[in-house]
């Protein structure tokens, strides 16, 4: 269907600006794709966008508060950083892990993670990589193991089959209690680390990928606006592009991520759920909160 522009500021005079669905929160030059200038420049791109789009902040659920009946209950995490014997993880259905579950891809920081997936009760774990989980990069890792001090060049494939306590996704989709699951460990270049594209057409091919009609959207860095402010200048790091495909085409219920551990927490643009599960800090201490949400249950929760 054709997306057409509404007219911003005679909605902003009479105040009606939060009631136009997400889709129709964009230029009317990005109504057929995101312009370079602002694909590139997230900065600028929030200048231009903030106006447009709606940004509400959204308590998250309280661990005590019981599941409804008839719900399945996902609990987030993300940028766990090898940290996981200080967590608390509350019970649930599914487990979402929005990547950096390690500090550098060492093997034995990965196989620390699996014994930790194995010990939770959750009866569905669903990971994804991030940019820190170098071994699970197999273009960049010949360029990065021996700038981030791995003593040896490590198997990757080998490093990524220790990963036997969830499911992995990799620009995959999987369906989990009749749920539809999609995740990307893809971010905007970010100190040449794992998983790192350029802004515009490199990232825009991995979005494409994503498929329609997707419930729960994992990737490992943040569309820009929600959850993505870094305390450095209060710049912003989002994906122009990841947020269009979001709002334009996926529609997703909810979108899972981290990446900026700053940006913790939980926003909605009335349409999509966005959660930044990071669970350290800036300063790399475990603190937050593992976030918790509930769906009612799929009929076809059959897997």
């Amino acid at each position: 269907s054709r997306i057409v522009a509404y007219d911003f500021e005679t909605e902003l005079m009479m105040g009606t600006r939060n009631s136009r669905p997400p889709e129709l929160c964009w230029p009317q030059s990005c109504i057929n794709g995101v312009e370079d200038k602002l694909s590139v420049d997230p900065d600028y791109a929030w200048s231009i966008l903030n106006v447009r789009q709606t940004v509400t902040s959204v308590e998250p659920v309280a661990h005590t508060t019981p599941k409804p009946e008839g719900h399945t209950r996902f609990v987030c995490l993300s940028d766990t950083h090898s940290k996981t014997s200080q967590l608390s993880v509350p019970p649930g259905d599914v487990l979402l892990h929005a990547g950096d579950f390690s500090n550098v891809g060492l093997p034995g920081d990965i196989e620390k993670f699996n014994a930790f997936l194995g010990s939770l009760p959750h009866p569905y774990k669903v990971v994804i990589a991030g940019n820190h989980d170098l071994t699970f990069d197999l273009d960049s890792y010949p360029d990065t193991y021996k700038r981030f001090g791995h003593p040896d060049k490590y198997d990757c494939h080998k490093v990524k089959s220790m990963l036997t306590n969830c499911i992995y996704l990799e620009d995959e989709e999987t369906s989990v209690l009749g749920f539809k699951i999609y995740g990307s460990p893809w971010q905007p270049v970010f100190c040449d680390w794992a998983f790192n594209l350029e802004r515009g057409e490199q990232l825009r091919e991995k979005w494409r990928k994503i498929p329609d009609k997707v419930d729960i959207l994992m990737t490992h860095g943040p569309a820009i606006g929600h959850g993505d402010q870094t305390s450095y200048g209060a710049r912003r790091t989002g994906c122009v592009d990841l947020l269009h495909t979001i709002q334009t085409r996926v529609k997703p219920k909810y979108h899972v991520f981290g990446h900026i551990h700053e940006g913790y927490g939980v926003t909605t643009d009335g349409v999509t759920t966005y959660i930044n599960a990071s669970t350290c800090t800036l300063q790399y201490r475990p603190t937050n909160l593992p976030i918790i949400f509930d769906l009612p249950n799929c009929d076809s929760s059959t897997d």
